[in-house]
């Protein structure tokens, strides 16, 4: 594996992050162009017309506000994710997409759930737990960063604000572990370091016990031959 080329940037680092946040703020500017509300496309929890949230939700917000502060994490995350895991980047995001929206349907309280936030939640937790899991020191210089940014979320996946979707920020957070677990061999991964090994290190197992040498194997000492020479007292 080279891991020279695992890190090298693509357009799609900064492209697909872009036509998302691009996206979900076409969809809301449609809803204030035309007066129309897509709430009810988002997540209804356990019932047959709500499930269809599972594919439309993270699109849909409520306010400005609401979308603004998905916006931001949102690219930083997404860009992260396309440029230090690519290898894996699109299954994450679509995959982990729908399994979010699936579990917030499976776990939510019966009210509409909308917003990009439940697909923040798992690009922040994917990166995180990945770069722990791999332990590769790039992957767990992004983890840190990350913490760093936006480990305050955390609490959100706690019932301690009114109004706010903790089951989607929490089916966010697990869909990413899960993937980080799922993925923990793909792409950049720690090498661990081969010494290399000598005809000395040959002579052992992987026990350390010392195997003996075949008779092929036996080193043939040479034989000393000596030749003397004798001096007479006269001589000496």
């Amino acid at each position: 594996m080279n891991q020279n080329n695992d890190f090298k940037f693509s357009n799609n680092v900064i492209g697909i992050p872009l036509a998302f946040v691009f996206i979900i703020w076409f969809v809301y500017w449609i809803e204030i162009k035309f007066g129309m509300n897509f709430n009810k496309l988002g997540v209804l929890p356990r019932t047959l017309s709500g499930f269809k949230g599972v594919f439309f939700t993270h699109f849909i917000h409520s306010d400005t506000k609401h979308l603004f502060n998905n916006s931001v994490p949102l690219f930083v995350l997404l860009m992260s994710l396309m440029y230090f895991y690519r290898s894996v980047a699109l299954k994450v995001l679509i995959y982990g997409g729908l399994l979010t929206g699936l579990l917030t349907w499976i776990i939510g309280r019966e009210s509409y759930h909308i917003g990009a936030s439940g697909i923040v939640y798992l690009l922040f937790s994917f990166v995180f737990f990945s770069g722990i899991i791999k332990s590769h020191y790039r992957l767990v210089a992004m983890s840190l960063i990350t913490i760093f940014l936006y480990g305050s979320m955390i609490w959100y996946v706690f019932p301690i604000k009114e109004g706010m979707s903790w089951e989607g920020h929490l089916s966010g957070l697990l869909t990413g572990i899960f993937f980080a677990v799922v993925y923990r061999k793909y792409g950049i991964v720690k090498e661990k370091y081969v010494f290399s090994k000598t005809e000395f290190d040959e002579r052992f197992d992987e026990d350390g016990n010392y195997i003996e040498p075949s008779a092929e194997e036996e080193v043939q000492i040479p034989s000393i031959q000596y030749r003397y020479i004798y001096k007479t007292q006269e001589e000496e």
